[in-house]
């Protein structure tokens, strides 16, 4: 993506160690704590009150497991899954989200460690500005609050457009302002009130998804919804690669932003009540139940519909009828097949937008208090919610919506290009850090048997992560790039990249931050009571 930052001047480290320091007492946010006198360490310490401008941990378990999951289970399964099958056929499909499901392994192994050893609000921009660079932490805090900020309005034009399935005669800026407010109102009442409405929003499309996957067996078997159809649709016209190797890599991209979410257990692990026990728990499940769920429902679609089938190719939310989940169940004979995954579907919206909201909110609370954010988004009220960054947040989503009903919506769709990328950009920055804040741990002469939490293979699973993201951004358009694209084409698909570089470097060309070495890496955490 970019050149590693040089390492600079022992003098340029020694501003940044003191700059670090500073930035440090601003990061222990996530809990109070106090000096303990018998061997300076810090404890936590019961008898104080709340610190000012403090989060609250109210996250348990069971929300920290939804929000995982719920993360990534969207429109790209419930919609876009049958394209991925009609592109590259069965066996296609297959091959390229088992690869990518392999490289989120790999990169929620890397944030499962250091989310687990330093749950803070700010995660990975947190950890890109301890272990990489302030600049780099800078440049991921804000690429990553605008990502999920544009989210938010993009899930608002969605929910209008599904609500008018119902209702088609009522304005979509109606549904559109009824359902900001909503997730307002589910973000208002602190972590434990997000979490909450998280797990039932996720739990909806878990169960849809099991549904979904027990009746395509029975079909596949021949038990229910009339004769099996066997292997045919894995021998048909070429299947199951029909597209070969080209087709895979175009569904390397669907697949690699269907996942996208999945970081957001690393937010969350700022407000967890037992991060150190939690959060390993949410890493080692999320990936077997995903992989299990994208996984299966791929197989089933590929038995019980060809990738011929024209209607797969249909990935728009507003015919919900071409949704492979709605073809199966019809021909299970689900009553009302239509109207429930199209309920299905609102939740999903819903569920993205209130994980969008709350992970840009805690984004901007906790890049305040690093001071990269004006101090005003610092404030939080009684329930531990930063408001200002609320407010704000909630600001950029309803600006951003507005575009989208002004003109033909050009500006909004370049807000959302600028976007497009930011996911993976994060991604990389969480192998990147991971890669350095394994070698500052053991640069500082601490032992591998601190880690609660240990990501497999390294440093082979952060490199190849690191490689495999830089792979998808490179191909998010690879037929205009390499396939003689016009300029404007181009620059719509990969505007995110330049987007990002101009902060990244405008950051330290204006404050001269240079590249954290290992044996000068911050390492300090907040301690959480169990």
């Amino acid at each position: 993506m970019a050149e590693i930052e040089d390492l600079g001047s022992s003098s340029g480290r020694a501003t940044d160690r003191a700059a670090d320091r500073a930035t440090n007492q601003a990061s222990n946010h996530a809990a109070q704590v106090t000096p303990d006198p018998t061997n300076g360490a810090s404890v936590a310490s019961p008898e104080e009150p709340a610190a000012e401008n403090t989060l609250k941990r109210g996250l348990s378990a069971r929300h920290m497991s939804m929000i995982a999951i719920g993360g990534a289970i969207g429109t790209g399964l419930f919609v876009a899954s049958g394209n991925t099958i009609s592109q590259a056929g069965p066996g296609g499909a297959l091959l390229a989200y088992g690869v990518i499901g392999f490289m989120v392994f790999l990169l929620m192994q890397s944030l499962g460690e250091m989310a687990t050893y330093l749950p803070v609000p700010g995660a990975f921009a947190e950890y890109a500005n301890r272990f990489i660079s302030p600049s780099f932490g800078f440049a991921t805090g804000w690429n990553y609050w605008f990502n999920w900020a544009i989210t938010v309005a993009a899930e608002l034009v969605a929910a209008a457009i599904v609500m008018s399935y119902w209702a088609p005669g009522v304005p979509a800026w109606i549904w559109s302002a009824a359902f900001l407010t909503l997730l307002i109102l589910l973000n208002l009442f602190g972590s434990k009130a997000f979490g909450e409405s998280e797990f039932w929003f996720a739990m909806v499309k878990v169960i849809a998804v099991v549904v979904f996957l027990a009746l395509g067996v029975l079909m596949i078997f021949g038990i229910m919804g009339g004769n099996s159809p066997g292997f045919t649709n894995w021998t048909v016209d070429d299947a199951p690669f029909p597209g070969g190797m080209t087709a895979v890599v175009a569904v390397f991209m669907i697949a690699g932003f269907s996942f996208q979410g999945t970081e957001l257990v690393g937010v969350a692990a700022g407000e967890s009540k037992n991060p150190e026990r939690d959060v390993p728990r949410s890493i080692r499940s999320i990936f077997i139940r995903i992989m299990l769920f994208y996984i299966g429902a791929i197989t089933v679609i590929a038995f019980l519909i060809p990738y011929t089938d024209s209607r797969l190719l249909d990935t728009d939310i507003t015919d919900i009828a071409v949704s492979p989940f709605t073809i199966v169940f019809e021909n299970a004979g689900v009553l009302g097949a239509a109207t429930l995954m199209n309920a299905v579907i609102l939740t999903s919206i819903l569920s993205a937008g209130n994980s969008g909201l709350y992970a840009s909110t805690r984004m901007l609370y906790a890049m305040a208090m690093d001071g990269k954010a004006p101090k005003i988004f610092r404030s939080v009220n009684r329930h531990g919610v930063p408001i200002p960054a609320l407010a704000m947040t909630a600001a950029i989503g309803g600006f951003a919506f507005l575009t989208s009903l002004i003109g033909n919506g050009g500006a909004y769709v370049w807000l959302v290009n600028v976007s497009g990328l930011s996911g993976f950009i994060v991604w990389m920055g969480i192998a990147w850090s991971h890669y350095n804040f394994r070698r500052a741990f053991v640069a500082q002469g601490h032992d591998l048997s601190e880690l609660k939490f240990k990501a497999r293979w390294f440093p082979l699973g952060p490199i190849v992560a690191l490689l495999m993201c830089a792979v998808v951004i490179i191909g998010q358009n690879y037929n205009a790039l390499f396939g003689g694209g016009k300029f404007i084409e181009i620059l719509s698909s990969y505007i995110g990249i330049p987007a990002f570089l101009a902060i990244w470097i405008g950051h330290k060309v204006v404050t001269k931050s240079r590249g954290i070495r290992p044996e000068d890496a911050d390492l300090s955490r907040p301690v959480v009571e169990a």
